[in-house]
């Protein structure tokens, strides 16, 4: 097995995805816990002969989940949004500014 050092450039990054994973997962049993509490406290608020099967109900979870899908890609996919580089492209930017000075 190959010696990884903490310093080298390929463990930084792996170690930032790792984050950013486990950041996902944390955002996504957030969200489950706090549906869940919330669909239980409108279901226990119902009147008789209604139904939780309405949009108001729902709403809530939906919207929040399209932010999980889009955390999803931003997590897994590489480049989803502002490209692949474009960390390194700022930071380059920044250090060039700061060399002007």
């Amino acid at each position: 097995m190959e010696n990884i050092s903490k310093n080298d450039i390929r463990y930084k990054e792996a170690e930032k995805q790792v984050k950013r994973i486990k950041q996902f997962y944390i955002f996504v049993f957030i969200y489950i816990v706090v549906n869940i509490f919330i669909l239980f406290l409108n279901f226990r608020e119902l009147k008789p002969g209604e139904t939780i099967w309405q949009l108001k109900y729902f709403s809530l979870p939906l919207f929040w989940g399209i932010a999980v899908v889009i955390h999803a890609m931003r997590t897994f996919i590489q480049g989803f949004m502002l490209g692949s580089n474009w960390e390194d492209r700022k930071i380059r930017e920044f250090m060039e500014k700061e060399k002007q000075k």
